[in-house]
């Protein structure tokens, strides 16, 4: 482990080659795309006043931005793999069962790295609000947490792999 972490953006196995996937696409056919149709706006002439040419490199812009941050994200990764993965108590790459005691309800959500949350797929940020209250319990352990919906009282009920 890098005795520095904090520059390390923590992510699974599956967010790692997501991203990954995505970098080599863009950087292809994104790339490759963004080119025709800077070519094509090019033949209308005059490039000072030409909207299309002008929307193309701004899309062309918004591309490279994204294709650094997802170089960045990469050579900082630190993958959290499977079988490294202890499920005495809450940590990325686990799902964990959270009992919201207030609604009476029962949720299951992935921990992730920031990157790959996507709520509907239950894939949560260890970031979040909730990511963080449960980072480090175990089962049986309750805590508070403040959302954007207000406070809630969870409690952990389970933690597993997916």
């Amino acid at each position: 482990m890098a005795k520095n972490t904090e520059d390390k953006v923590v992510m699974t196995r599956e967010g790692y080659d997501k991203l990954k996937a995505e970098l080599v696409a863009l950087r292809g056919d994104g790339r490759a795309e963004i080119a025709s149709k800077l070519e094509e706006a090019r033949a209308f002439g005059d490039l000072s006043e030409n909207a299309e040419y002008h929307a193309a490199k701004e899309e062309q812009e918004k591309l490279e931005n994204r294709v650094l941050q997802l170089e960045y994200q990469l050579s900082k990764a630190q993958i959290v793999e499977a079988h490294d993965i202890d499920t005495s108590s809450v940590g990325v790459g686990t799902t964990v069962t959270i009992k919201d005691l207030d609604l009476k309800k029962t949720f299951v959500y992935t921990l992730v790295g920031t990157e790959e949350a996507d709520i509907k797929e239950n894939r949560i940020s260890a970031a979040s609000p909730v990511g963080k209250s449960v980072m480090g319990k175990k089962a049986g352990e309750e805590v508070i947490v403040r959302t954007p919906r207000g406070v809630r009282h969870l409690k952990v009920m389970k933690i597993q792999l997916k």
